[in-house]
């Protein structure tokens, strides 16, 4: 993914907007009153959906996002996400209110809208747009889950996880330094404990994140270096080290501890 890297995530998430709204502001046109599951969405949200994006409700805009692709009529359904891709980037962004990204992004897949196969122009401008939001997960200081939940959506939409951690690796700067020994601590330490795993993404296998973290070692010896009383750094040098020896990890399971507690076996 040999994209330039912008220096400054948020201005990238700006500009992906804006080409987003340029590009999808042409897309097709419903030929007929949508279709779905009036259970679970009635008829009257339905004809929301079928009217003007810009007119539809955050949470009605969620529930399409979130419901199962196979409660709508299944040649609509790309369409539809077509239709509200530049209301869909604004709810997963930074002032958004997406809830579960893997979910939401994962629709996005073959047995979904299958995004792989959307128009050119458009795929660049949402692809542009993930990359902006990764940028901006790996330096704001989030939770390594959430990354873990982002990443995975974005995979599972775009077929595949390896030009998405190239990418990660190719972020410059001292707060994506930061930013990635935080996540190859965290995931280095899930997968000794065998706990990495996607939620949604029921074809995804961790083993590429696993292959992924040992070409990182060099960028977190260089931070460790730099900051030798960061512990993050020092544990995840010793995690990447328990990993490439196929040993058990150097930290107690932390679900155990209040039983060991319980029978005074940390005293």
């Amino acid at each position: 993914m040999s994209e330039y890297v912008d220096p400054d995530p948020y201005a990238m998430w700006q500009r992906s907007l804006v080409e987003a709204d340029r590009v999808f502001a042409s897309s097709p046109v419903l030929d007929r009153p949508v279709g779905g599951c009036t259970y679970c969405t009635p008829e009257s949200e339905l004809r929301v959906l079928g009217g003007p994006p810009d007119a539809v409700p955050d949470d009605l805009l969620g529930h399409f996002m979130r419901e199962v692709p196979s409660h709508w009529d299944a040649d609509q359904y790309p369409l539809l996400w077509r239709r509200l891709m530049p209301r869909a980037l604004r709810y997963w962004g930074p002032q958004g209110r997406g809830v579960d990204a893997a979910a939401e992004r994962g629709h996005l897949g073959e047995q979904g809208a299958n995004f792989v196969d959307w128009p050119a122009p458009e795929r660049a401008a949402v692809e542009q747009a993930f990359r902006a939001l990764l940028a901006i997960a790996l330096v704001d200081g989030r939770e390594p889950v959430e990354m873990t939940d982002l990443i995975e959506g974005i995979a599972h939409a775009t077929g595949g996880m390896e030009p998405w951690l190239e990418y990660l690796a190719g972020l410059p700067g001292p707060a994506a330094d930061a930013g990635l020994v935080r996540l190859v601590c965290d995931w280095a330490i899930d997968l000794l404990w065998e706990e990495l795993r996607f939620s949604w993404w029921y074809d995804g296998d961790p083993r590429v994140i696993a292959d992924w973290l040992p070409t990182q070692r060099a960028r977190v010896t260089a931070f460790a270096a730099r900051h030798p009383h960061c512990k993050t750094a020092a544990d995840a040098l010793i995690a990447l080290d328990r990993l490439q020896a196929g040993d058990y990890s150097a930290w107690l399971y932390p679900y155990g501890i209040e039983r060991l507690l319980g029978a005074g076996l940390m005293n």
